[in-house]
């Protein structure tokens, strides 16, 4: 009774987590970091990095997770949140490029 227990919240935790997965930031402007000081492009930087430090956590989290083949279409879910992490973390990476970007020509 506790693994179906266990397991029942492992899948509400991965569909909270894929429904979280999508992106509030799906595109960003570069331009906002020209106008930015060299603190505030810091502040920026190190924000970027955290987030993307905890998206790659939680991707490896759920690309590990050991889901029992009786459970159908949980193995989809953990799939479409890894790439929804992967995804993310592409777009945090741009991010980063182009708030280094701005700080080589400012800094």
């Amino acid at each position: 009774m506790k693994a179906i227990s266990t397991t029942t919240s492992l899948i509400c935790s991965l569909v909270f987590v894929g429904g979280c997965a999508s992106p509030f930031y799906a595109s960003f402007d570069a331009a906002k970091y020209d106008r930015m000081s060299c603190v505030e492009l810091n502040v920026a930087m190190g924000e970027v990095a955290e987030e993307l430090s905890a998206t790659a956590i939680t991707r490896g989290k759920v690309a590990k997770t050991n889901i029992p083949d009786w459970l159908w279409g949980a193995r989809r879910v953990a799939t479409t949140v890894t790439a929804r992490q992967s995804a993310r973390i592409e777009r945090l990476r741009q991010q980063q490029a182009a708030i280094a970007a701005a700080r080589r020509s400012k800094c």
